[in-house]
């Protein structure tokens, strides 16, 4: 099976067993349970993801923050045996757990064995080979509410210095309002496109491309993510950077 046809078959699994097309189409066999339980599976086009992150067959990925691991596994598929994915979780995120477990490790799964866990310092995402891709999906936004400005800065430093010359960075979160304000930040778990676009930016990346495949007009982009209204269906961006060189 091809690194892409792998890919595509986790990602039926994954859509399946997170309310997609139930009974459709049965689990592969060989495909082990997916861990990562969150609702708005289905909505995440791990398909196109993949494509406008420029994945490879062989490439270096980072996963930062990776949650449950739903996009560690789809990037685990797609870079194949010969290529390898991190899964980086900061060392402050852990703080914040206070002794409360992190999910059970992608890696420990069947079939996943191009997979490794690493935790990331305030300035160092400490994976041990330069990167092709540093991801990070509906987080930004937190890094934020739990590090400040500050935080965030470092961050986006961390991935540009994590990244080979022309690798790429790439943002996806929940939008917010034009000029949302860091209490906003905290209420809605959202973030200005505007604000993310000029932080990254001052970390030396050059703005490579946006896509549309998770926009939700219909959103208001005033109500808590998590609300039932909207949780699984909000407007989300996506902001493809990339390294010079």
């Amino acid at each position: 099976m091809t690194p892409i046809h792998r890919m595509l078959c986790i990602a039926g699994a994954l859509s399946i067993s997170h309310g997609g097309a139930a009974g459709a189409h049965a689990m592969p066999p060989h495909m082990p349970a997916p861990a990562d339980t969150a609702p708005a599976a289905p909505d995440r086009k791990p398909y196109e993801m993949v494509v406008f992150a420029k994945i490879k067959p062989g490439q270096v990925v980072i996963d930062y923050l990776p949650g449950k691991g739903y996009f560690t596994r789809v990037f685990s598929a797609a870079v194949g045996n010969q290529g390898k994915v991190y899964a980086a979780t900061p060392q402050f995120y852990i703080d914040r757990l206070k002794g409360r477990p992190l999910p059970p490790a992608v890696s420990a799964e069947n079939g996943f064995s191009n997979v490794s866990e690493i935790v990331s310092g305030d300035d160092m995402l400490n994976a041990p080979a330069q990167a092709d891709l540093v991801w990070t999906s509906q987080n930004y936004h937190d890094v934020h509410n739990w590090t400040g400005a500050a935080g965030v800065a470092r961050l986006n430093k961390a991935a540009f210095m994590a990244l080979k010359p022309g690798g790429f960075y790439v943002v996806l979160d929940h939008a917010g309002a034009a000029g949302l304000d860091a209490d906003g930040m905290a209420k809605l778990h959202r973030i200005d496109e505007a604000l993310v676009k000029q932080e990254v930016l001052a970390a030396g990346f050059v703005l490579d491309g946006e896509s549309q495949a998770l926009r939700n007009p219909a959103d208001s982009r005033s109500t808590n993510v998590f609300d039932p209204s909207i949780r699984g269906k909000t407007d989300q961006f996506i902001l493809r950077f990339r390294k010079p060189g």
